[in-house]
């Protein structure tokens, strides 16, 4: 397995992964995402993959099959007068095939991610977690990330 930035030739396997994002989402909270969907489509995705402030990792298997992938954005923090300047990468998106977790393939795009972050001079890791999803919000603390804030609702 290797983790590299994405090409335009990934477009397809991170697709098939796009919706297994939204199914998790949906199956939890089907009040607010619709199934059957994917956050992003074709040209939308073609776009990111282009955007050197998006970069967009996957992890492949010796064939090119796309096991996972990882969306970012790079961030400024403008300097005001309560906060700092700060560059940051924010991870908008993981996701590993549900035929293959638990090999370590998130450690792995959570770890290229963080090494261009680094590279790129950021100060820190940002992502959201659903509540929905304890899963991902395991991973998350088993590779390192600590909560930084919680967003709550109330459902009128």
């Amino acid at each position: 397995m290797t983790v590299r930035y994405a090409s335009a030739g990934d477009i397809d396997g991170i697709m098939k992964l796009l919706y297994q994002v939204a199914e998790v989402h949906h199956r939890g909270r089907p009040d607010l995402f619709k199934g059957g969907c994917t956050k992003y489509g074709p040209e939308e995705l073609k776009k990111i993959i282009e955007d050197k402030n998006t970069p967009v990792f996957v992890a492949a298997d010796g064939d090119g099959n796309i096991l996972g992938h990882a969306f970012c954005v790079l961030k400024r923090t403008a300097e005001t007068h309560v906060l700092e300047d700060r560059l940051t990468m924010y991870i908008d998106d993981i996701c590993v095939d549900e035929n293959h977790r638990g090999k370590h393939i998130g450690t792995s795009l959570c770890r290229k991610a963080l090494e261009a972050a680094k590279e790129a001079g950021c100060y820190n890791v940002t992502l959201n977690v659903w509540s929905l999803n304890a899963p991902a919000m395991e991973f998350y603390k088993a590779v390192g990330f600590a909560e930084q804030k919680i967003t709550m609702e109330k459902i009128l």
